[in-house]
């Protein structure tokens, strides 16, 4: 998924049982709204999806 400005991840937090371990997102403006609006110090960000290596993805499945 991709962070925009973050209506998932509040949806999932609503919820609860999640745990935003990182976040993608080129667009700079949407970046910048993402980080004020959420702590992102401890996640890993990646500025394009397509770039991303599956291989050094943090451990997301804790099921």
């Amino acid at each position: 998924m991709f962070a925009g400005i973050g209506g998932f991840r509040l949806e999932l937090e609503k919820a609860g049982g999640f745990e935003c371990v990182g976040y993608c997102e080129i667009d700079k403006y949407a970046k910048k709204a993402y980080e004020t609006l959420y702590d992102t110090r401890n996640e890993v960000y990646y500025d394009d999806a397509r770039k991303i290596d599956p291989n050094e993805l943090p451990n997301f499945d804790h099921g």
